[in-house]
């Protein structure tokens, strides 16, 4: 499973960006995706799960309430959405997927087997 993110970028806080992570080489709809984070110096920390059907969301207590995950199967895309951001937000944002899902929700690195390489967010004050 090849995964892509974008959208990261550069925006004020209390601002909004949506990211996005295309997947291809598996089929889209058999995965469980997740977003994580990692700030500088500190392990990779989850954000957010959606399951297969779309149909459950896992969130993070830091971005519950500001953030939202989603999944277009046609687009064979995850999203988040994210909003009222805050300069501590401030981190690398990685999608991941999980061909194998074992438990809900899968809120650890381990519980994921693919990787996309990383956008930075960054938020100012």
């Amino acid at each position: 499973v090849q995964l892509v993110e974008s959208g990261g970028g550069l925006v004020q806080a209390g601002g909004s960006l949506r990211l996005s992570c295309a997947a291809s080489g598996r089929t889209f709809s058999s995965l469980v995706m997740g977003w994580f984070r990692q700030f500088p110096g500190k392990e990779r920390e989850f954000v957010a799960a959606i399951s297969r059907s779309g149909m459950l969301t896992y969130y993070a207590d830091s971005v519950r309430g500001r953030f939202v995950i989603s999944r277009d199967d046609a687009a064979n895309t995850v999203y988040l959405q994210m909003n009222n951001l805050e300069p501590e937000d401030t981190a690398v944002y990685y999608c991941a997927a999980d061909d194998n899902p074992r438990s809900w929700p899968p809120s650890t690195n381990t519980d994921y087997d693919y990787w996309g390489q990383g956008t930075q967010v960054t938020v100012s004050s």
